[in-house]
């Protein structure tokens, strides 16, 4: 099976996700802690396709059914 994103972008996550433990990682302009393991999943692949490395380009918002 074909790897989803780069290594060095596995790594930018993995350093997003122990700032997250430390409670170091921010999310956003108000700066807020992040607690969620998926947000820091989240912020570490944006931090990776800024810099510029293979990533899947973001999922598409979902509608809510109504």
């Amino acid at each position: 099976m074909a790897r989803r994103y780069s290594k060095s972008a596995s790594k930018d996550v993995a350093s997003a996700m122990r700032r997250r433990k430390r409670g170091t990682l921010k999310s956003g302009g108000g700066g807020r802690k992040v607690r969620s393991r998926m947000q820091a999943i989240a912020i570490g692949l944006s931090e990776a396709r800024k810099k510029g490395k293979t990533v899947p380009k973001k999922a598409a918002k979902r509608r809510a059914a109504r």
